[in-house]
């Protein structure tokens, strides 16, 4: 049995499925089993607790067995359980302060691809919606083979994120409101078998935990979270959609969105995020990727590198690859991307300070000089 996946299961039941609950447990102490070791004293342990939660916390037994039951179902479903300490767990996902503690996952592709987007939008779109998806995919195709597609594989835009992806050759990943023990809608059962073996299947939640709404609005942090850019195709003046694009804001995240006719109710949503610049304005796939930085399959990075940075240790080229993939980061989110300890990191970023390849900025970032 894997301790770390089976009290970390267990802690998200302690905490009544509050993730960021469960994180500041789970981070406070080092794991889920050390939370339940010090279950009797988790006041001492972690300050700024209820009296309810310590109370709660004392008492294991249900959430334990509870534990075993979906431990049990994930071996015999082909069920990947990913904790935080789990080298497969989302890296960009893990940087978020309300990420689960496990996640519930299967598929084929990596959840941590180089690149990663989410397309989002309307459950009611249009013919216009669907072509620019189709579109917008068919080319980043062509420019760009290694990125991941993320939805919600709802109807609408989420759907035909999915499929066009396929289509195109992109692996895509579903993340769900519910237990992998179904699949909702049930229309979308066919689409899903086919991401299992063209992408996967991603949930924080348990069997037997059925589609209610605010699990899809709690759903929609981990699209946003696991991505490095959110793109809106379709809204209207409110939905999910725009809830995934305000989150992905919160987390640092670039978000774009594609211009609708005016007055046209499925594009209030995105003509409204353009207008008060909380969404960056594209019309194509060069757009996006002029936007992101992003390699183009045209770019030889080898080669580029050698050019522009031909004296680096694999440390500092490390440094400099997270910072071409994502500029502008702070320097715990490099320890993060990088896997460096702070004191390393701080030496290695002085020293590619001193050869002029990165400049700090202000609130603490660094910047890839290109």
């Amino acid at each position: 049995m894997n301790d770390d996946v089976y009290y970390s299961i267990a802690l998200t039941r302690m905490t009544g499925f509050s993730a960021d609950m469960a994180l500041r447990l789970y981070q406070a102490m080092g794991s889920s089993q050390a939370v339940y070791e010090h279950r009797n004293d988790i006041g001492d342990a972690v300050g700024d607790t209820t009296p309810r939660l310590r109370e709660s916390l004392r008492h294991w037994d249900n959430a334990l067995r509870r534990a075993a039951a979906e431990m049990e179902f994930i071996s015999k479903s082909g069920i990947q359980a990913l904790t935080l300490s789990d080298p497969d767990y989302p890296q960009r996902l893990r940087e978020c302060p309300d990420a689960p503690i496990v996640l519930y996952y299967k598929g084929t592709a990596s959840l941590n691809q180089r690149y990663i987007l989410n397309m989002v939008g309307t459950r009611h779109c249009t013919a216009y919606g669907q072509d620019l998806v189709q579109r917008f995919l068919s080319d980043l195709r062509q420019q760009c083979p290694q990125v991941l597609v993320v939805s919600g594989l709802a109807y609408g835009i989420d759907i035909c994120a999915h499929r066009n992806a396929m289509q195109q050759g992109y692996d895509t990943v579903g993340v769900l409101a519910h237990g992998l023990d179904q699949i909702y809608p049930s229309a979308h059962r066919s689409t899903a078998a086919d991401m299992v073996k063209h992408g996967g299947l991603l949930t924080e939640y348990m069997s037997q935990t059925e589609p209610l709404p605010n699990n899809f609005r709690q759903r929609n942090r981990i699209v946003a979270g696991i991505s490095d850019a959110t793109i809106l195709v379709e809204s209207a003046i409110k939905g999910g959609g725009l809830i995934t694009c305000r989150i992905a804001q919160e987390y640092g995240r670039d978000v774009f969105a594609f211009p609708g006719a005016v007055g046209m109710a499925t594009s209030e949503g995105c003509n409204r995020m353009i207008r008060n610049n909380t969404a960056a304005l594209i019309t194509s796939a060069k757009d996006f990727l002029e936007s992101m930085g992003w390699q183009t399959a045209n770019q030889r990075t080898e080669t580029v590198e050698r050019q522009l940075f031909p004296d680096l240790s694999a440390e500092e080229r490390c440094v400099a690859d997270v910072l071409r993939q994502k500029n502008d980061l702070q320097l715990n989110l490099i320890s993060i991307r990088t896997n460096l300890p702070i004191g390393q990191l701080t030496a290695l970023l002085f020293s590619l300070e001193m050869k002029g390849i990165v400049k700090p900025m202000a609130g603490g970032t660094y910047h890839l000089i290109s």
